[in-house]
């Protein structure tokens, strides 16, 4: 059963999907990255000065002043600032799977198609054999 496990490990294609996962999990930290810290803080100073992360809606009606507060009340929260950043990180996500996929396609597409290769000179003994065909093909 090790070896099966050892076999399977081993595949091309579950090496690459590990890696794929690996890659994946660290773009997934730079996109949030870029969303939280880079693209929001300007998006949130033009629509006047909103922090994304910090809208909420307060389920309690106890009015907390901000998210952490609530958090550190217990109170329950509707948290849509940061859903609304998944929703950023997955529209780059995405965007960028898109044109990376965009990209391979076309490099597949622009691959010259090679020619078939010329069929193999035929051996000395299918020669011969060839040879003693017509021989007697033109005996009758």
């Amino acid at each position: 059963m090790l070896k099966e496990f050892k076999d399977f490990a081993m595949r091309g294609n579950v090496l690459d999907m590990a890696i794929g996962v690996i890659i994946g999990g660290a773009f997934g930290k730079i996109v949030s990255s870029l969303v939280s810290d880079v693209l929001m803080p300007p998006l949130g100073l033009l629509m006047g000065k909103v922090d994304f992360s910090s809208l909420f809606i307060d389920l309690s009606r106890t009015g907390p002043p901000s998210l952490a507060a609530a958090k550190a009340a217990g109170a329950p929260t509707l948290n849509y600032g940061v859903f609304l950043q998944s929703v950023f990180d997955f529209l780059i996500i995405a965007f960028v799977i898109f044109m990376l996929v965009k990209q391979v396609n076309r490099f597949k597409q622009e691959a010259p198609p090679s020619a078939p290769p010329a069929p193999p000179e035929p051996t000395n003994e299918e020669k011969l054999l060839m040879e003693i065909r017509d021989l007697l093909k033109n005996r009758h």
